[in-house]
């Protein structure tokens, strides 16, 4: 029997995005920088930071093949460094999947130190410590005097300036971005951050390491979260307004599944630990004030949970309640939050109204592609397929919608502009349509006119 016309076109737009994600993650690696500069050779790494994401990415390289050296600040926090390696290795024992002879030969290319000499011959030094711009700045000015001549020094910040923490050397031109997700040895994203300093060879150097990692890369250039996190910032912000307006977290948690993502944005909060988010809002409104930028709109939803100490999984509560300590994805809806909730609205007077499904991942998605579309108008995604192949490696997007770029191009990009010039008419501020969103829409040109045109110049 005939499949319906409607399973049939359901058909050729998952074919399409599953091309999409192909194209999109194969060519991210062609940058200007890589075909301009040969590779610097990495055997040696050192990575600064023995928490759960220095772990990860020293298991990362241990996998390749690679040599690594871990840096602790004392013998008791390089004790637990090494033991965040070590459980990551006995678990795969515990699962049949390696041997103990295995971790042993993998383990003697691992060096423990508690001395920034023991980074004197690392062909490449990678810092995950504290997110903090003092503390990694510190860091940087002791790799300096240490690291020898022409090794690689990269951060694995998630927000901050880059460009601030390579004038902490004398050699901006060999420091770069290397922005791992959690957990770094399983998660594929990569995003490799260009400061405005940094020599093309070591941007060479980052795409081949990727290579080597098994990872996905995406060039990204200097701003507030990069790529991934600053549009992650902007759709987030669109739930907790769509929060305060009248759906309950649960509601919209259900709808992004439904979309296909594997979580909602309340559960990722949960799962990352709402405290880093907590900190984040603080430090970015701190900054928007002293700038004087006007602030906008401010959801305190996850401010008030925080206050409570509520922080997640890790906390066995958060937006929902992790009973027995349970690190599940679900959770189970907390009657609590629900009263925060209707509390905050009491308080700002807002009157709830009903969000079917499908209003809230219109406005969702258009926070997200609106925002792609500003990060690539801005040069910080080289082509719209940077953002998606972002989105697909790192952050959950629907493998078969082909990332946020492509999908706006399947509903059609007139339809999202419309919606936002709509959502425009209740948030002038936050429903800006970005400027290339506009310009495409008039010229009757799409997201992907942009990938398929001659390869942009590296801003």
């Amino acid at each position: 029997m005939p499949a319906s016309p409607a399973t049939a076109e359901l058909q050729r737009l998952e074919e399409d995005g599953l091309a999409h994600a192909a194209f999109a993650e194969r060519e991210a690696v062609n940058v200007p920088e890589a075909q301009a500069a040969a590779p610097r050779p990495i055997a040696r790494v050192a990575v600064i930071g023995g928490g759960t994401m220095g772990a990860g990415i020293a298991v990362s390289a241990l996998n390749a093949g690679l040599t690594v050296t871990m840096v602790e600040r004392d013998a008791e926090a390089i004790a637990r460094g090494r033991a965040n390696v070590e459980k990551v290795y006995d678990g795969l024992i515990a699962k049949g999947r390696m041997t103990a002879q295995d971790k042993a030969a993998t383990m003697a290319r691992f060096t423990p130190a508690t001395d920034y000499e023991a980074a004197c011959d690392a062909d490449l030094v990678i810092e995950a410590v504290f997110e903090d711009l003092a503390v990694k700045q510190a860091v940087f000015q002791a790799l300096d005097r240490v690291c020898q001549p022409g090794a690689v020094l990269a951060t694995n910040t998630s927000y901050l300036d880059i460009n601030a923490i390579a004038a902490a050397t004398a050699r901006p031109q060999d420091v770069i971005g290397l922005h791992f997700f959690s957990p770094a040895h399983i998660m594929k994203l990569l995003e490799i951050v260009v400061p405005a300093q940094v020599a093309p060879d070591v941007v060479a150097t980052a795409f081949a390491l990727a290579q080597t990692l098994r990872k996905t890369p995406v060039r990204a250039g200097v701003c507030d979260g990069f790529i991934g996190n600053r549009i992650l910032a902007v759709y987030k912000q669109a739930a907790d307004y769509l929060m305060e307006d009248g759906a309950s977290p649960y509601e919209i948690d259900a709808a992004v599944r439904a979309f296909g993502y594997p979580m909602g944005p309340f559960q990722v909060t949960d799962l990352a630990g709402g405290d880093i988010g907590w900190a984040m809002r603080k430090r970015r409104r701190s900054a928007a004030l002293a700038a004087g930028t006007p602030p906008g709109r401010y959801v305190e939803v996850a401010d008030r949970i925080c206050e409570r100490g509520w922080f997640g999984q890790k906390t066995g509560r958060g937006f929902y309640l992790y009973p027995h300590g349970t690190r599940t994805r679900t959770g189970e809806p907390d009657p609590e939050v629900l009263a925060i909730v209707a509390a905050e609205r009491a308080r700002k007077g807002i009157t709830p109204r009903a969000f079917t499904p499908e209003e809230i991942m219109r406005r969702y998605m258009a926070a997200m592609v609106n925002e792609g579309a500003k990060v690539v108008e801005e040069g910080i995604a080289l082509r719209p397929l940077d953002v998606d192949a972002t989105f697909l490696a790192g952050y959950g997007f629907p493998r078969w919608r082909g990332g946020p770029m492509h999908w706006a191009d399947t509903v059609g990009l007139d339809t999202v502009l419309a919606d936002i010039e709509a959502f425009a008419r209740e948030d002038a501020l936050f429903w800006t349509p970005a400027p290339l969103l506009r310009q495409l829409v008039a010229a009757g040109r799409n997201f992907a006119s942009l990938n398929h045109a001659s390869r942009h110049k590296a801003q």
